[in-house]
């Protein structure tokens, strides 16, 4: 959208928790560059939306159980829905606005998805093995010029250096799944006094316990902090920090927006394509799994998480907090993948390997994960035929065997399509999940089109010119 005279407002609604709210920020900043003047209303969890205020970029903050009353008898230029809650969705219907994107509830209370990337990432909830969209830009690809987002420049996070020390340690997470436990912080704050560096153990209220257990049982002087900082005061303290370890979590996204350079452990249901920290310089750490990236985990045992090796993760810490990033480039990390957040020529974000590949079939799911992200980015206008025509061939090139199956895929996919739309039916779950992994990023968008539109003509029609345009993408 280009700017123009229009000073209606702009409503963005995110109810979610807080690392969801900080992933807005970019959204945010980019609202405020290609609509200046326009005042924008972020509804928003009170505890979250205060305490963060002052890093925030510049937007009204109003609660939900406000903001019938605040927003609800002007009429707005866009509301943005970025949460699941139902009254969200409520709300983004009440809202007067000319366009709404994310989802909405009508009169009846039926919610629709509206925009093609929010409608993408509804697609890819339990099916987003392959997804390589960030959720900072999906808030933002329906209502940002993609060449705003290509010409932003984020600042890099601060170095280490010769002499620095510190290593903050977050031990939570929102799930117990995506958290090593306090013996795995204890081991880990040993090897790094070990190696000379001074660990200081971080969280919230929830995490006091945790704190504790680590500190018994570290056997070496640490410093314990959980529970004792709030959110202005824990970004206060990264501003004198070298590294922040820590798991896929809200203070992760903190560190990341205010310049702290994190060191991501991820483990457990997550995929740090999608959330994993999001401007330009931080480091990603997992476990070499095939089932790595997962929505939820399927096994007995949390193994990427149990798999965490202290004194691996210290010494990449110890690397990153004393400026050595160049000695880990090519680094054999035995067992793990070691990334670092950068973005392309269009301004998305990327993981850039730093780690060798572990075994000739290691680049497989990245290359089926390229040629998806091209061509979603193809179907919806950033970009010409030519890139997921070059991402099908290097796929090709790199695994003839798998193109040749997804293509004997997409050719299955085309079939039970077909017989969808000559019923006129409305797919549920299972459509989808019937197909092997790499075809499902189509199918799931398609299952979810269907469903969006009650399967009407203008959504079948859709559906198959989707289909044939990925099938004369993927013939070359």
């Amino acid at each position: 959208m280009a700017a123009s005279a229009d000073t209606r407002p702009i409503a963005v609604i995110q109810t979610q928790r807080m690392g969801d709210l900080i992933l807005t920020y970019p959204l945010l900043l980019w609202l405020a560059r290609s609509h200046p003047g326009r005042p924008v209303t972020v509804v928003a969890e009170a505890s979250f939306a205060g305490a963060l205020s002052a890093i925030s970029p510049t937007a009204e903050y109003v609660p939900l159980e406000r903001a019938r009353e605040r927003l609800g008898g002007r009429e707005h230029s866009v509301v943005v829905n970025l949460g699941i809650r139902p009254e969200a969705a409520r709300l983004a219907g009440e809202i007067p606005a000319e366009t709404r994107l994310g989802p909405v509830a009508d009169a009846a209370g039926v919610v629709r998805v509206r925009g093609d990337w929010q409608l993408y990432r509804a697609s890819v909830v339990h099916l987003n093995r392959h997804s390589r969209y960030h959720w900072a830009e999906l808030n933002a690809l329906d209502l940002v010029p993609a060449a705003l987002m290509a010409g932003t420049t984020w600042p890099a996070p601060r170095q280490g250096g010769p002499g620095r020390r510190k290593v903050g340690l977050f031990l939570g997470a929102s799930q117990p799944e995506k958290r090593p436990g306090p013996a795995f912080f204890a081991v880990l704050a040993r090897e790094l006094v070990r190696r000379g560096l001074v660990p200081v153990l971080l969280g919230g209220p929830g995490e006091v316990g945790l704190g504790a257990e680590a500190a018994r049982l570290a056997k070496v002087p640490v410093s314990n902090l959980c529970g004792r900082l709030g959110l202005k005061e824990l970004a206060m303290l990264g501003q004198q920090m070298d590294l922040l370890v820590t798991p896929d979590t809200g203070p992760m996204h903190l560190a990341a927006w205010t310049g702290w350079r994190v060191l991501n452990l991820s483990v457990g249901p997550v995929s740090a394509h999608e959330t994993g920290p999001y401007q330009p310089g931080h480091f990603i750490l997992r476990p070499q799994l095939s089932c790595r990236g997962c929505w939820g985990c399927f096994r007995e045992a949390v193994v990427c998480r149990d798999r965490l090796d202290p004194a691996r993760v210290a010494y990449v810490a110890a690397r990153l907090a004393r400026g050595e990033d160049a000695r880990l480039a090519g680094a054999h990390i035995p067992g793990f993948e070691l990334l670092r957040t950068a973005t392309d020529a269009h301004g998305l974000r990327r993981l850039e390997p730093l780690s060798p590949s572990a075994g000739p079939g290691a680049d497989a799911r990245e290359l089926v994960g390229e040629f998806w992200r091209a061509a979603f980015g193809h179907f919806f206008g950033l970009w010409d035929a030519e890139v997921p025509r070059g991402a099908a061939t290097a796929l090709a090139a790199g695994q003839g065997a798998l193109h040749a199956a997804l293509a004997r895929g997409l050719a299955r996919l085309g079939t039970s399509l077909g017989r969808e739309v000559r019923r006129g039916s409305i797919p549920d779950a299972s459509f989808a999940a019937a197909f092997a992994p790499g075809v499902r990023p189509l199918a799931g968008y398609l299952e979810r089109l269907l469903q969006n539109s009650d399967s009407d003509r203008a959504s079948r029609l859709a559906c198959l010119t989707l289909l044939e345009r990925t099938a004369s993408l993927f013939a070359g």
